[in-house]
């Protein structure tokens, strides 16, 4: 097999490996969300940035959408909380937002390497903005579909929402950020090398 065949195998192989990883973090308790009260610190994310940092941004959307569909699938037969079948039975949250966690990734990455910037900081910045996109586009359109079943499932009044959702951001959001950002690059780094020798 020349060179061109191993690594489209090389890019099958990833996506189906991947795929089975994202459906299990869905699925398998603490593998793809850490429950902290009544919010998740989501750690899939990383599995969608690792693919759109080694492969593009074309199969980071494709393995995002895995995510997202995955989640809206889960929202109807085995919901992860109250909530989660009022808004992410929406495909705009549920799905959307995971498809622009990939390609964002995917995207800068390339557009950091025409700089001169050394790959890991080029990883590390496109992993955090990934990771940033996922927050505030969940987040942010919760508030704008569901802002008054949201802040009932809070037991907060409604005025009280969008500080809330800040507080999340900040907290929780920070803390995916950070680990994108030190954690995608220990994993794409090791896969970029495999693909590097397979001849892309």
């Amino acid at each position: 097999m020349d060179n061109g065949g191993q690594n489209q195998t090389f890019r099958l192989v990833l996506i189906s490996v991947f795929t089975a990883i994202i459906i299990l973090q869905n699925f398998v308790p603490f593998l793809g969300y850490i429950p902290i009260g009544v919010f998740s610190l989501t750690i899939i994310h990383l599995t969608v940035i690792v693919v759109a940092l080694v492969l593009g941004p074309v199969e980071g959307a494709i393995i995002g959408g895995v995510w997202g569909m995955t989640t809206f699938i889960r929202a109807f037969t085995f919901p992860s909380s109250p909530i989660a079948p009022i808004v992410f039975t929406n495909p705009l949250i549920s799905v959307v937002p995971r498809i622009l966690v990939g390609f964002v990734a995917g995207y800068l990455f390339l557009l950091l390497k025409k700089t001169k910037r050394s790959r890991i900081i080029c990883m590390s910045i496109a992993a955090l903005f990934g990771s940033i996109t996922n927050t505030v586009l969940v987040l942010g359109l919760i508030y704008i579909f569901y802002r008054v079943p949201y802040a009932n499932y809070l037991q907060i009044d409604v005025s009280k929402l969008l500080p809330a959702l800040f507080v999340v951001v900040v907290t929780n959001g920070i803390a995916e950020a950070l680990a994108a950002c030190f954690i995608s690059p220990m994993i794409a780094k090791p896969l970029m090398a495999i693909r590097k020798k397979l001849g892309s």
